[in-house]
């Protein structure tokens, strides 16, 4: 399903006239390559973080007559947010940041001249990347790879009245907004290293 969404969302934004980021990590590794307009960086994590969160409303709304019934609080936290199978901080930190590496490696060889991705194909691809990545990476953090998927609706969870939703697990809140921008900074600075930026 993330992948379908990605694929949507990056196509709504690029027709738009976006640059087609949905992800902070993303943003920021552009801008550190110098690629990516600084004014327009603060912007574009606004507009990330807000359409996370609007998201995450959204679906608190779609699973309304499901919150007073359902009694697993992980299960309620679990709907917004990512969270580890087995919490081990080094290892979870060492998912996210190899998935988002590959993430915004793929995506700078997706946009490279020599694979020449436009139109349609380049959304398609990045939500064929996300699949991937879902099915090979999610079993050990949930595979968030983007800092405004996990705390946009993480905070959409602290602040919604969920009957018996529980705490919102901010001591790990940290690691899917951290370790994925340590993994785009690490993309960029391996794609520059291979000449392909």
């Amino acid at each position: 399903g993330w992948g379908f969404a990605v694929l949507c969302g990056v196509m709504v934004a690029v027709a738009a006239g976006s640059a087609g980021h949905l992800n902070p990590a993303v943003t920021l590794a552009f801008y550190a390559a110098g690629t990516f307009p600084p004014a327009e960086v603060a912007p574009y994590i606004a507009a990330q973080m807000l359409g996370a969160f609007a998201g995450a409303v959204l679906v608190y709304l779609a699973y309304l007559p499901h919150w007073k019934p359902t009694e697993d609080k992980s299960l309620k936290l679990g709907v917004f947010c990512t969270g580890p199978a087995i919490r081990n901080i080094p290892a979870n930190c060492l998912t996210e940041i190899i998935g988002t590496f590959v993430l915004v490696f793929v995506v700078i060889a997706i946009g490279a001249k020599a694979v020449g991705a436009t139109g349609v194909l380049g959304p398609l691809m990045v939500g064929l990347l996300v699949w991937a990545l879902g099915v090979s990476l999610g079993g050990p953090t949930g595979y968030a790879i983007n800092p405004a998927r996990d705390l946009g609706p993480r905070i959409a969870h602290a602040l919604l009245p969920i009957p018996g939703k529980g705490g919102s697990d901010w001591s790990y809140a940290w690691v899917p907004v951290a370790a994925p921008i340590i993994g785009g900074f690490l993309a960029i600075t391996c794609a520059k290293a291979a000449g392909m930026m």
